[in-house]
């Protein structure tokens, strides 16, 4: 049967994941089987600016000594400190170009240092770098594991280096049935279950194992209890074809996707430490291959007076020759993002306290689509 998804599957996978870091403010990530980077590099791109609060700045106080909450729509990504880790030496030389600053776009400025840090080695390895991160990642990753890594999946994971967050993704092996017809017995299309334990047909010759949607929701909520986490389950990826026997909202989606957080007390933490103890004998070693500083715009966190901002927001519009711009426009372009220090908030902070404009706010819309009128 014709099956397709839009976006594409993986870009749904990667959407669920940064939106989860967004909502969730993570500063620090470590992408667990990173692969060639494609995450990483998407990590790697600069916020258009600073994150709030805004601090106050004499002699020209904020309103308010810390900036309103942000909507969904205006939460940008700002990560300072990137892992990736895989077992394949070629794949990690992909990760290390497409993350390097060399190979960065000039065109957005950068408000934020971020550090990145590429590994070499197996997950089933203890890390110390890894202990008590903010966020791992792991995508598309248990389903390759050999009976024995997967043992140690989370036990390392979850108690060794206990993250507040751990999102994973896997494939959904009940999705698998909307590829044929109801009762159909035809294999041309997968790959028999390679370790003979099941009679099943899996979506790639490197799986070990696909999980039912029953089967992935009793792992998650077996393992969290164990090692002390909540965990949300569901599915992403519905075809965009609608099934002619009816079956999409039973079969769900194709990836099934997990969100475990951290319960926290000092009783968890014991037994994490205590349970996990066995796992943190070196006797081998994760290499770091590559680390990458990112510099920041020299003007980051130095922002002009009031009135220096405000000429130049003139000039812009003169420039132009408009009446009314968005806060976007005035934005983009280093001399008045510089003259912020970075902020959006001073920006708004600046335009709001003016005679020469008027802010004109869109509910529903991002704060960039607001129209800044020229009333002076």
């Amino acid at each position: 049967l014709k099956v397709t998804f839009f976006p594409p599957l993986y870009l749904q996978r990667r959407i669920w994941i940064l939106d989860i870091l967004r909502r969730e403010r993570v500063t620090e990530i470590i992408d667990i089987g990173c692969g060639e980077g494609q995450l990483l590099a998407v990590l790697c791109q600069p916020a258009p600016s600073l994150p709030p609060p805004l601090p106050t700045q004499p002699p020209s106080p904020s309103p308010t000594d810390t900036a309103p909450p942000l909507e969904d729509a205006d939460l940008d990504l700002h990560p300072t400190h990137i892992s990736g880790l895989d077992i394949s030496p070629h794949a990690l030389t992909s990760a290390i170009q497409d993350t390097s600053p060399t190979t960065a776009n000039t065109s957005y400025t950068r408000w934020e240092p971020l550090k990145v840090d590429i590994w070499h080695g197996g997950l089933e390895i203890y890390n110390p770098a890894f202990v008590n991160a903010e966020c791992i990642v792991a995508t598309e990753v248990i389903e390759h594991l050999p009976e024995s890594i997967l043992a140690d999946f989370a036990p390392m994971l979850m108690g060794a280096y206990h993250p507040r967050l751990l999102l994973l993704t896997t494939p959904s092996y009940t999705f698998n049935a909307r590829f044929s017809p109801p009762g159909s017995t035809n294999t041309s299309t997968g790959f028999p279950d390679p370790t003979n334990r099941t009679t099943r047909v899996f979506r790639h010759h490197d799986h070990k194992f696909e999980f039912t949607t029953e089967e992935f929701r009793v792992w998650c909520e077996g393992v969290g209890r164990e090692w002390g986490y909540e965990v949300d389950v569901s599915t992403i990826g519905r075809a965009v074809e609608k099934d002619e026997w009816g079956r999409d909202e039973r079969l769900g989606g194709a990836s099934q996707v997990a969100v475990f957080r951290r319960v926290e007390g000092g009783e968890w933490g014991r037994m994490r430490e205590q349970k996990s103890a066995s796992l943190k004998t070196i006797s081998n070693e994760h290499q770091l291959l590559e680390t990458h500083h990112y510099p920041t715009h020299p003007l980051a966190g130095n922002r002009a007076s009031s009135s220096e901002i405000e000429k130049a927001i003139l000039a812009k519009f003169e420039e132009w020759d408009e009446d009314k711009l968005r806060l976007e426009e005035i934005w983009f372009g280093e001399e008045i993002g510089g003259m912020c220090g970075g902020w959006f908030e001073v920006l708004m902070e600046v335009v709001e306290g003016s005679a020469m404009f008027e802010l004109e706010r869109m509910e529903g819309q991002r704060r960039g689509d607001w129209v800044v009128v020229l009333v002076g």
